[in-house]
């Protein structure tokens, strides 16, 4: 069973910039699609971008466009989620998750979180105004 690992959170001013990693271990993740979701207190989780398993297509909510990049490296079963101009609404634990049924990312981008991804236990971020 594949496990994720989360880090790279922390606080920032607004208009700062942070980089979140996720690393996988126990399974290779390079043959599914990661994405990265967000959830603030009270708040359901929402998910903020998805990258295929080759990198070929990516997909954003359209608060982050322009301002979250979401990448992978397969070789080292890790992503990335550089998150710039960050703003306080940004605020929430950042979780990675991947989903083993559609490695193009579609299902997890259009259906959002079902019980059959994967994802690791969080890392905060603060974006201070």
């Amino acid at each position: 069973q594949v496990q994720l690992e989360e880090s790279g959170g922390g606080w920032v001013q607004a208009g700062g910039s942070l980089r979140l990693s996720c690393t996988a271990s126990g399974h290779s993740f390079s043959s599914f699609a990661t994405g990265w979701f967000r959830q603030a207190p009270g708040q359901d989780p929402e998910i903020v971008a998805v990258i295929s398993w080759s990198s070929e297509s990516t997909y954003y909510i359209e608060p982050v466009k322009g301002r979250f990049t979401a990448s992978r490296d397969n070789a080292k079963n890790t992503a990335y989620l550089e998150m710039n101009t960050l703003k306080p609404e940004d605020t929430a634990v950042y979780h990675c998750v991947i989903d083993p049924t559609d490695p193009t990312g579609y299902t997890l981008g259009v259906m959002g979180l079902t019980r059959q991804d994967y994802w690791g236990q969080g890392t905060q971020v603060t974006v201070s105004s």
